[in-house]
């Protein structure tokens, strides 16, 4: 009934345009309306002047950390680094054959095959992300595509098509084909003439009817255009039977059962849109860059336990975590990266404003676990290469290596990597029940391979991790706009630094320009002091 249309909001608008246009519609959309912009990077700081003899005192060796002191010891500062770990890199980290998992009350020791690894943290480096490209470009780090999406992977919802997985190809094209039908349906039948103009109108038909693979009659069904884009029950060939044969499409509940525009929505976050790229031979490549400038100055296994400041300087107090020798620390300046899951239990002299806002910022969890198989049967079985088969299961997913694409023996599969509920309920197994819940749950994208070509598995629960306690922020805009300038503003001689401290949350990328915003107002505080 036309007396009950409701003018779409804002938001539904974007929705809309990010299910039906695709992600590129949407980003374009979102910037026109000042929602999404790129990357503020646009070249390394030029921090110049430095007084002869400042010093500043950097804690956590993450990315973040080596970054500021990279770019400030070629300012001309004093830098030091103080690391818990014996690592650098924080969550800038590969699991191969021989590390161990250290979590609170488990040890792993991964048993992969040389060459093979699993990135417990980030995995993946969107195209937009220019300091993270600009690093890896400077500091000699070679990066491979990461294979983001598979429309020959599954979909999976235990309630949909009894359970069984269905390709994400011949869901997503149903999908567009049913909404097509229906809104050339509702435009034939003028239920959208207050809407769109006679003109609009005219354009929107054409375009569902393209865009959908609608006949004559604007019905979606089986067909050989339909064919082209879903794929084929008899697929081209040569000779007498070379004909194609169509498959049959889903029925419109059938495609909604699948919940389809999840995955829809996800490909079409500004964030994880192609292209993407990866640190080839693992995602600690590029922390091991960063060391490889910065080593000289990082002092690991030194576990903080008191920051302290005056108008003189700071002071960082601390014991070494193998001896348990105490000691101290000064400089001028400090850049603090601990995450804010694990500053706000130490005693820091900073304001009350700023010890608030580390207390209101939880930390959200995740898991992963990487399944090493003795042959890659996903390729040579389902011609799946790359990309990520989704579940509603408690492991979120299976993704497939992108690297080594056709090459003989055992490959290391994601055979888990949720956030939410599933993340908690697999952090609270054992490192041993999560491997076999991992196998139980993904066997069923592959249930005649996945357990037989088994060999071994590791596991990595950022929540019992005991150096960040979960595995990245979480703000909300509530929260932010309580506590995010109280946290990222300098105080005194001290700033924070790290992707807490960012609004690009949870990547590398807000990591860095955390870093590179906060030694430029370093700089500018010693210059002017």
């Amino acid at each position: 009934m036309l007396d009950h249309f409701t003018a779409p909001t804002r938001r539904d608008l974007l929705r809309v345009i990010g299910k039906v246009g695709g992600g590129a519609a949407l980003y374009q959309t979102m910037t026109v309306l000042g929602h999404a912009a790129e990357s503020h990077f646009t070249g390394p700081p030029q921090l110049t002047g430095a007084r002869p003899g400042a010093s500043v005192l950097v804690i956590g060796a993450g990315l973040a950390g080596m970054l500021a002191a990279y770019e400030l010891t070629k300012a001309g500062y004093k830098v030091q680094i103080l690391e818990l770990q014996g690592r650098a890199g924080g969550r800038n980290m590969t699991l191969r054959g021989g590390d161990t998992v250290n979590e609170l009350g488990s040890v792993q020791k991964v048993g992969f095959a040389p060459g093979n690894y699993l990135n417990p943290g980030p995995w993946r480096i969107p195209y937009h992300h220019r300091t993270v490209l600009h690093y890896c470009k400077e500091l000699g780090v070679a990066l491979e595509p990461f294979m983001q999406s598979n429309h020959n992977a599954f979909i999976h919802r235990k309630t949909a098509f009894g359970g069984k997985p269905q390709r994400y190809r011949d869901l997503t094209i149903d999908f567009k084909g049913h909404v097509s039908e229906l809104l050339g349906k509702a435009l034939n039948a003028g239920a959208l003439d207050a809407a769109v103009t006679p003109e609009d109108k005219a354009r929107l038909l054409e375009a569902m009817r393209s865009w959908g693979v609608l006949d004559k009659n604007m019905t979606y069904g089986k067909s050989e255009k339909v064919g082209e884009q879903r794929g084929w029950e008899r697929p081209p060939g040569g000779g007498v039977n070379g004909a194609p044969i169509p498959n049959d499409p889903f029925g419109l509940s059938e495609t909604l059962d699948s919940k389809i525009w999840d995955q829809l929505g996800f490909f079409a976050e500004h964030a994880m849109q192609t292209s993407m790229f990866q640190a080839k031979g693992g995602m600690d490549r590029i922390g091991k860059a960063f060391q490889a400038r910065v080593g000289k100055t990082i002092r690991f296994n030194t576990r903080i336990t008191k920051i302290a400041q005056d108008e003189k300087g700071v002071t960082a107090s601390w014991t070494d975590a193998i001896t348990g020798a105490a000691g101290e620390t000064k400089a001028d300046w400090m850049v603090c990266t601990i995450p804010a899951s694990i500053l706000g239990q130490i005693d820091v002299q900073i304001a009350d404003t700023k010890k608030a806002a580390l207390k209101a910022l939880p930390y959200g969890n995740s898991v992963k676990i990487g399944l090493e198989m003795k042959r890659r049967f996903w390729e040579t079985e389902d011609a799946i290469y790359g990309g990520s088969s989704f579940t509603d299961q408690a492991i979120g997913l299976v993704s497939y290596p992108g690297h080594g694409c056709f090459s003989d023996g055992p490959a290391v599969l994601l055979g888990a990597y949720p956030f939410g509920v599933g993340a908690y309920v697999l952090a609270g197994m054992t490192p041993e029940r999560r491997i076999q819940a991992a196998l139980d749950q993904g066997a069923v994208f592959h249930p005649a391979h996945y357990k037989a070509e088994f060999s071994n598995g590791a596991s990595l629960a950022w929540s019992r991790m005991p150096w960040i306690l979960g595995c990245c922020a979480t703000w909300t805009e509530e929260s932010r706009a309580a506590h995010y300038q109280n946290l990222v503003s300098m105080d005194g001689r001290i700033v924070l630094a790290g992707e807490h401290c960012s609004y690009y949350g949870c990547w590398q990328e807000g990591a860095l320009l955390s870093s590179l915003d906060a030694i430029t107002r370093l700089h500018q505080r010693a210059l002017a002091g």
